[in-house]
């Protein structure tokens, strides 16, 4: 048998998950890993530029957060209902997770707004439901907008504020999708990636909507049967030929984050050689892996548990990932979606 989940778990006292961003995005500390000797570097964010060479390629997640976050009122009853969108199956058409679940069943009408609402139609296999919303003729994406709140993770103990509308997305989200943010790239600001360039590493874009499945815990103990939610992805020609390229000249490729390592690990084809293309992953990675595209890792500190964990210590090891850990705890080092960055050479 492989790798089994209770080698993923760690003790987390409360007080290192961050509860709010820093004020500036790229102040974070870095807590830089080389995986070759083990040893362990404490820098700040700002210093990233520094692990970067002249034709190098850094990858970057364009994905945007959208406020899925929903509040309704069931009709008849007045019962307060909070509605988490995932995906929109078709036009108007959304699989939603809603709370309290029992009391929301097909047939039920939520009101949202004095002028939006949506049926409840169906239910989904994994406990969700379908709705479809009317609009009067308006795009859903806009209302959501005005209506929701941002998709805090579960252990950010507080309500979501207008600021995290704005700072629990990456200065680069452009392509509307993911209901949790690639958190990885929250550390950066325009005048450090402007520094980056300037440096002459390619810049690259490429998208992988983060569904809720990154936080969905893992049941089997037995990884090897552990199956991922599928999430959405685009890799443009113009990206997977700066890939290419990086590759053939031998030059070093930065994933930033998890999200970005797994959309690249899914289109290899062969030596130095990924697809473009768009389509759903479910690729899951693990120890072992052997990475064939990404050399270099910037990420968060996960959770206990989960996936994104699983794939820092494939990319590391499991022993080399824990015992940093245990030096962040030292250090001071801020946890998960709001907290400091790693990176792993």
């Amino acid at each position: 048998m492989g790798m089994r989940l209770v080698e993923f778990q760690y003790n987390l006292p409360e007080r290192f998950i961050a509860q709010k961003p820093l004020q500036r995005r790229d102040a974070s500390k870095l807590m830089v890993l080389h995986k070759d000797t083990g040893k362990i570097e404490h820098r700040k964010f700002t210093n990233i530029v520094d692990y970067l060479d002249k034709d190098d390629t850094i990858v970057l997640n364009e994905t945007k957060v959208f406020p899925a976050r929903v509040q309704a009122i069931k009709e008849k009853t007045n019962a307060k209902v909070e509605l988490f969108l995932l995906r929109e199956l078709e036009s108007n058409m959304w699989e939603v997770l809603v709370k309290p679940a029992r009391k929301v069943r097909i047939g039920n009408k939520l009101k949202i707004t004095k002028d939006v609402s949506c049926d409840v139609i169906d239910n989904t296999i994994s406990g969700g439901r379908v709705v479809r919303f009317s609009c009067n003729g308006d795009d859903v994406y806009k209302i959501i907008d005005k209506v929701g709140a941002a998709p805090l993770p579960p252990y950010i103990k507080r309500k979501a504020t207008a600021t995290d509308k704005k700072r629990y997305q990456t200065v680069y989200a452009r392509h509307t999708g993911a209901v949790a943010a690639p958190t990885a790239g929250l550390h950066f600001t325009k005048p450090l990636l402007e520094k980056i360039k300037k440096k002459g590493v390619n810049i690259v874009p490429i998208v992988l909507n983060v569904g809720l499945g990154t936080f969905k815990p893992v049941q089997v103990e037995d990884l090897s049967r552990h199956r991922m939610d599928s999430e959405y992805f685009e890799i443009p020609i113009s990206a997977a030929d700066i890939v290419n390229k990086t590759m053939e000249d031998g030059k070093k490729i930065m994933g930033v984050g998890t999200t970005s390592a797994r959309a690249m690990e899914s289109v290899f084809i062969t030596e130095n050689r990924i697809n473009p293309g768009m389509g759903w992953t479910d690729k899951f990675i693990f120890p072992p892996y052997d990475f064939k595209v990404i050399n270099k890792l910037i990420t968060n500190f996960h959770m206990p548990g989960s996936t994104l964990l699983m794939l820092v210590s494939a990319f590391a090891t499991r022993d080399m990932i824990f015992h940093a850990y245990e030096v962040a705890k030292r250090h001071k080092y801020r946890f998960y979606s709001y907290g400091d960055a790693m990176l792993i050479l």
